[in-house]
């Protein structure tokens, strides 16, 4: 089934609610929506002549055009491929020459980085800028009957975030869009025609894929004015708009909470808050419960298997009586619905609970494989697994416990040592804001830890003692480096390589 059915299905059976807002004003009902897109889809079929198959980018800002751009592209059997706005000219080259993208809609904002891309891309002939005289002939083309698409055609080409290397592209198919929106459901919530999912996070990314859970259900989508995240602005939506929810990264749950604490605003507008893209340590978790109450629900993922692969929901989380809950609050729950979840060694065998191995996945909502390029697919798909990269274990109980990225476990006199323990040793101490944890090569010991700390009234001698006090003596930091900012990418994952570049600029002593 063609994913954009269910807006075609919402457009039917509810055509007045209120479908795109931007902050608080309502812009489009459901019937206007789904109006624009398939005439936005009659045009890039029926005018510039694209088939089922042929590849859109969207580089756009979180945007009210957004959506209509990215069903139209579905309803017109093609496959979207959604660009992240923060993207270096050289980094979204790259993408539309992989991807071979036949047409390219953007932002206004964006158009006049876009544009010289064009002109230096051989497969891109065409060009739309919102708002502008050629986009509104769009919106008045002759509306284009969905094409039907089988469930493994592809729909998204969702590009990793290309930390090393160059960006891979995952194929995101119907049916994989359609499982992940059916354990939304199971395991993350449920959605009211009364809610609203509010784009804080990229489109381009994670917050987009929750689309489709609140189109099912004629939920209203706010777009804030910022465009972006902004923790004032958010607490101010859901007074006004209420039933808010949201998927952020975890670095802006906490600046939510930090914002909430701080100002007093009345949190209870907000219905959900889905963390995830990487770790949420206890420490903060339990202040986030603590501020906003239960409104929270994490889940693990990768856009190899989007948004699904275990949930901690919000009843694990407000199950403050059970004898393990601090251990379950730094978990990420437990297998969603429609995936299985293992824990192995190197050679695929599966180790019992307790044991750290690499995780892996499989099930309807995982990718088909990258996108032309085989070696990489072979590597990461194998006997129908997905093999994640991330370590973790299970307890007894089924909770899932990460550990750390396969690459970032440091080696230190033979013993691995998983990062993610250390770091939330040192978030205990209420000076640390931030911390990441990367390992330095050493001649002697083949690996040292070495803690990046972002924070005030926190020196090395306390954190040391902390470390002590917590864990055994090998797995403490050898140096700590003082910081007023740790690096992320545009999705606020930390990038432990910028971390690492660190060393060759220092003389390697502690600051």
């Amino acid at each position: 089934m063609n994913i954009a059915h269910l807006l075609a299905r919402s457009a039917t059976v509810f055509p007045t609610r209120p479908a795109v807002c931007l902050g608080e004003h309502c812009l489009f009902d459901y019937r206007t929506l789904a109006g624009r897109a398939a005439s936005i889809a009659g045009y890039l079929r029926n005018t510039l002549g694209l088939v089922p198959g042929d590849r859109v980018a969207a580089f756009m800002t979180n945007c009210p055009e957004y959506l209509e751009v990215l069903y139209a592209i579905w309803w017109a059997g093609l496959v979207a491929v959604p660009v992240n706005a923060k993207l270096h000219p050289r980094e979204m080259a790259y993408i539309l020459e992989n991807a071979e993208a036949s047409c390219l809609i953007v932002s206004a904002v964006l158009a006049p980085d876009a544009s010289p891309l064009v002109d230096r891309t051989a497969s891109v002939k065409h060009m739309f800028t919102t708002g502008t005289a050629e986009y509104i002939a769009m919106l008045r083309t002759t509306p284009l009957t969905i094409e039907p698409r089988a469930p493994n055609d592809l729909a998204w080409l969702f590009y990793t975030s290309g930390t090393t290397g160059h960006p891979k592209g995952v194929m995101q198919t119907h049916r994989n869009l359609l499982a992940m929106t059916s354990c939304y459901f199971s395991d993350v919530d449920q959605v009211d025609p009364a809610d609203s999912i509010v784009y804080a996070a990229p489109i381009s990314h994670g917050a987009g894929l929750y689309n489709f859970a609140h189109v099912l259900k004629a939920a209203r989508h706010v777009v804030p004015e910022s465009g972006g995240f902004d923790a004032a602005e958010l607490a101010m939506l859901a007074e006004r708009v209420g039933r808010l929810s949201l998927f952020a990264a975890p670095t802006m749950v906490k600046r939510l909470v930090d914002h909430i604490a701080a100002s007093g605003a009345d949190p209870s507008g907000f219905k959900t808050i889905v963390y995830g893209g990487g770790p949420m340590y206890a420490e903060d978790i339990r202040k986030a419960l603590d501020v906003m109450a239960h409104r929270f629900v994490q889940i693990f993922g990768q856009g190899e298997c989007p948004m699904c692969i275990t949930a901690l929901s919000r009843q694990h989380l407000a199950d403050r009586a059970h004898p393990r809950w601090l251990e379950r609050i730094a978990s990420v729950g437990v297998a969603q619905s429609l995936v299985e979840v293992r824990v192995a060694d190197a050679a695929g065998k599966t180790l019992p609970q307790g044991e750290t191995g690499e995780i892996l996945t499989r099930g309807d909502p995982v990718m088909l494989g990258y996108w032309r390029n085989a070696d990489a697919t072979a590597k990461t798909l194998r006997e129908g697994w997905l093999w994640t990269g991330d370590l973790g274990s299970f307890d007894a109980d089924g909770f899932l416990t990460l550990r750390d990225r396969s690459k970032d476990v440091i080696i230190s006199g033979g013993s691995n040592i998983y990062p993610r323990e250390v770091e939330e040793v040192l978030l205990k101490h209420p000076g640390v804001r931030e911390v990441s944890v990367v390992g330095r090569a050493d001649p002697a010991w083949g690996e040292v830890v070495v803690a990046f700390v972002v924070g005030t009234g926190a020196d090395a001698a306390q954190l040391d003692a902390l470390c002590l006090e917590h864990i055994a003596r090998f797995k403490r930091p050898k140096e700590y480096h003082f910081l007023e900012s740790i690096p992320k990418n545009n999705y606020g994952k930390v990038l432990k390589t910028e971390l690492r570049k660190y060393f060759q600029l220092t003389d390697g002593g502690g600051t």
